[in-house]
């Protein structure tokens, strides 16, 4: 939609700290994020400022040493490791003769390269155009005049107008798509709800390793890449695990500091899985030298989409990367696992996370020994079928004791199926 020479392959990469910010942007990631983009960063341009200027964003200074690494390394594209306004774009556009962008342009970028499914793309094309709205002022300068000829003379419409109508029923068009999207993802929640199917949803920082576990869990082959953003859509896939039954294991999109708003936005039907899941695991990659800050960034977003309710256990991965060390479960003061140390490549301490899964999720599981008549042979026939006996020990007096474990809610259905009532089963006095 814009007159401007495509986008190279050769980038000027420019990141200026400024003293009035307390929160700065990470060149080596931002740097990470243009090589996802599939361009080549040619030159690193970088300064500090109190604060950016209104119009240029950098100094006359910075902005004529941008413009010498631009020539001097036939760059194609600048891009900026900060959120530029259209005005700054497009000023600094003018005044380097090449192609600029900015964080959020290079992230969308990666999502438009990176979609596969029809949702994924819809969803990348809503922020896309969202994005663009924003520049269509100075996107169209050149076009700013009304349309003529016969039949058509009069005030009319300019084109800049035109542009905006067709961006905001496209922009509708798909926000209707993707409420047809949501609706169906509800019905198959609602659905595994009233089957008592838990959900375990995959969050965490870009490039922490989530597709690769998902992967080594559920042996699928949902694309795994050291890249950030490497997965867009998300992959839904059921396990069974013991005690607790089917579970559906779901990978989603990762996050990253200062995530704008519009992609936050536009991938909600897919962070839905997150916001409904019953256990999240928050994967971290333990070997990144900003591990915690990597943490508070992806507590943000989840507090900021309305998942942060949802009970987590962390997930630190990469293990192997360390010297020296092992896998292992830690709990919290209730003996309740909180964190699982692991490696998703090497498959290190997958069976410990395994464990702290269905510790986690049978929270509610009863492990008791019950003391069965011959009337309640029909009782006895359902726990076995439900393959909840452990033991079995017949008596003289006819009576049956069973060891049992399995969730208290199926429990409760297995009674009713029975049409026993619970205050009425004995329980055996020993210790489960």
């Amino acid at each position: 939609m814009f007159e401007r020479p495509d986008v190279g392959e050769r980038a000027i990469v420019v990141h200026i700290d400024f003293s009035s910010h307390e929160e700065t942007e990470d060149p080596d990631e931002f740097q990470e994020l243009v090589a996802s983009a599939g361009v080549e960063s040619v030159g690193l341009v970088t300064g500090s400022r109190k604060q950016p200027s209104p119009r240029l964003f950098v100094g006359e200074g910075k902005l004529e040493e941008i413009r010498d690494a631009v020539a001097a390394h036939e760059a194609d594209v600048v891009l900026f490791n900060h959120a530029l306004s259209p005005s700054q774009e497009r000023n600094i556009e003018r005044e380097l003769k090449c192609r600029v962008l900015d964080r959020t342009g290079v992230i969308l970028d990666i999502f438009a390269q990176r979609a596969r499914t029809h949702e994924g793309k819809l969803q990348v094309e809503l922020a896309q155009l969202e994005h663009m709205s924003t520049r269509l002022v100075r996107g169209w300068t050149h076009l700013e005049r009304q349309k003529g000829g016969i039949g058509l003379r009069g005030p009319g419409e300019t084109q800049l107008e035109t542009d905006r109508r067709l961006l905001r029923e496209r922009i509708k068009s798909i926000h209707k798509r993707l409420e047809k999207v949501r609706r169906q993802r509800n019905q198959g929640r609602r659905a595994r709800k009233r089957a008592d199917i838990p959900t375990v949803s995959l969050v965490g920082y870009t490039n922490a390793g989530k597709s690769t576990l998902f992967n080594h869990i559920t042996t699928s082959s949902v694309y795994a890449a050291d890249q950030l953003f490497a997965t867009l859509d998300p992959t839904l896939r059921r396990l069974e695990l013991p005690d607790i039954g089917p579970v559906v294991l779901a990978d989603t999109v990762g996050f990253i500091r200062h995530l704008p708003h519009k992609l936050v936005e536009a991938f909600r039907a897919t962070l839905e899985e997150t916001i409904e899941a019953t256990l999240l695991l928050h994967i971290i990659d333990c070997h990144d030298s900003r591990r915690d800050e990597n943490m508070e960034q992806v507590e943000e977003v989840l507090a900021e989409i309305g998942a942060d309710e949802v009970p987590v256990l962390q997930v630190f991965n990469k293990i192997d990367l360390l010297d020296n060390f092992t896998p292992r479960i830690e709990r919290n003061e209730d003996g309740l696992p909180v964190r699982v140390w692991l490696s998703a490549v090497t498959g290190e301490g997958i069976q410990g996370l395994f464990d702290a899964i269905v510790e986690r999720l049978a929270e509610d599981v009863i492990h008791q020994f019950v003391l069965l008549g011959p009337r309640d042979g029909k009782l006895r026939a359902l726990l076995h079928q439900a393959g909840s006996v452990l033991s079995e020990e017949h008596r003289d007096s006819g009576d049956t004791v069973l060891e049992v474990r399995l969730q208290y809610r199926d429990w409760l259905q297995l009674l009713s199926r029975a049409g026993s009532q619970e205050s009425d089963i004995r329980l055996d006095a020993r210790e489960a």
